[in-house]
């Protein structure tokens, strides 16, 4: 006699940044009961700017929470390019630089982020300060055990916990058997706007390097960013004091424009983030009961400028999945995964290209990107570089198209 398996429905997400909280949104909406772990000890606030264009746009409409995002815009009007001494080399419109076209928008990810909690605390579960300790599956669903909570039952289990997921690691093995290092190290912290930047980001290239400082709307702070090219790097992701000390030597021997003064600020930064621009490549992204969104199963670097967008995209996709196939996880998984995966490996191709445009490695190519910067603002075909960058970046927006989930068990239309 064949075993009837029960419908799926209640749901552990380990992780509560962007596609953890979307995820939630989109299962309650549909009637399952999600539970949301995230091991900071409150909503993370940090971070830098991230795009939403396209697709994800799309995505966001049916959230209903685009008018949220468009009141907390960065609304960046200008960005530009700037020598050692401080001289504006070249300058174009934001867009320009982020490659967005019709409704696509730009917010910080720690504004999103809030917007999702607060569209899910009253009917999701969360247990900040906490992580997943285990996971012992059975026919019947998956114990966990927490490092401070007691242990309870989950039909599923989704690890949406980023590029360096711990619930990746307790299910498919180590995250050396999955990351891909492109070659570059990103660091991204708050800062004094002592440039006295409005909606502007400026950029400054060296061989090898870039540094960035940009202030949006509304904000009497600003963002340091650095980017350098080197081999893989070996310490501990969670040691803070060990990657501003990465990062001070990678920048020590540069005096141009704001260099050393941008670096001090990074001493005292209590945001600062510093990770490996890199991809994460898994034959698939679910065993059994537990499945892994965004980051955690397929992290398209920031040299994509997509993660955000996958991340929401995935989120829809998994819960309407889920739903389409009344909590049967399995063929709803395999749907998931089939639908996003073209998506995602031509984000990460075009991240593998970019980075090399981030960290041009010789002197003359960076005085020739100059030089077209100078140039570019006054050259009738100005229009036709700007529309093939941005082509470019909308044919990753929109390499995920959006499906259409029927109403389930009564619920609304997503």
């Amino acid at each position: 006699m064949t075993r009837t398996r029960k419908p799926a429905r209640t749901v552990l997400i380990s992780g509560a940044s962007i596609a953890g909280p979307a995820l939630a949104l989109w299962l309650h909406r549909y009637g399952f009961v999600p539970t949301v772990v995230e091991r900071a000890p409150e909503l993370r606030s940090g971070g830098y700017k991230v795009d939403l264009r396209g697709t994800a746009v799309e995505v966001c409409k049916r959230m209903g929470i685009m008018d949220e995002v468009r009141a907390r815009s960065t609304d960046m009007r200008t960005g530009s390019y700037v020598d050692a001494e401080n001289r504006v080399v070249g300058e174009m419109p934001a867009e320009f630089f982020g490659g967005r076209a019709g409704d696509d928008d730009e917010i910080m990810r720690g504004d999103l982020a809030a917007i999702l909690h607060e569209r899910t605390r009253a009917d999701v579960e969360y247990l900040f300060g906490d992580s997943i300790a285990s996971l012992a599956e059975d026919e019947d669903g998956v114990l966990v055990t927490f490092e401070h909570a007691p242990p309870r039952r989950f039909d599923l289990v989704v690890g949406a916990d980023g590029m360096h997921s711990h619930t990746r690691r307790l299910v498919f093995g180590d995250e050396a058997r999955f990351a891909r290092h492109l070659g570059a190290y990103i660091s991204i912290f708050t800062a004094p706007n002592d440039l006295e930047l409005d909606r502007h980001e400026a950029y400054h290239a060296l061989p090898g390097k870039l540094v960035c400082a940009y202030s949006s709307r509304g904000q009497t702070t600003a963002k340091n960013m650095f980017v350098f090219a080197s081999p893989e790097l070996a310490y501990d992701h969670r040691d803070t004091a060990a990657q501003k000390r990465l990062l001070a030597d990678a920048f020590a021997g540069d005096r141009g424009w704001e260099i050393p003064r941008l670096l001090t600020n990074a001493e005292s930064a209590d945001d600062f983030y510093f990770d490996s621009i890199g991809v994460i490549e898994t034959d698939r992204w679910s065993r059994g009961r537990v499945v892994l969104l965004g980051d955690a199963a397929h992290c398209a670097s920031p040299a994509s400028g997509q993660g955000t967008g996958l991340a929401l995209l995935g989120a829809y996709h998994l819960a309407g999945e889920l739903a389409a196939a009344q909590g049967d996880f399995e063929p709803a998984f395999a749907a998931y995964e089939r639908h996003m995966r073209p998506g995602v490996e031509h984000c990460q191709r075009f991240a593998e290209k970019f980075v090399g445009e981030m960290t041009v490695d010789r002197k003359w190519k960076i005085r020739l990107r100059m030089l077209m910067m100078r140039m570019l603002p006054k050259m009738p075909w100005r229009n036709l570089v700007a529309k093939k960058i941005t082509q470019d970046v909308q044919r990753m927006a929109h390499a995920v198209p959006v499906k259409e989930y029927a109403r389930v068990s009564g619920l609304q239309r997503a």
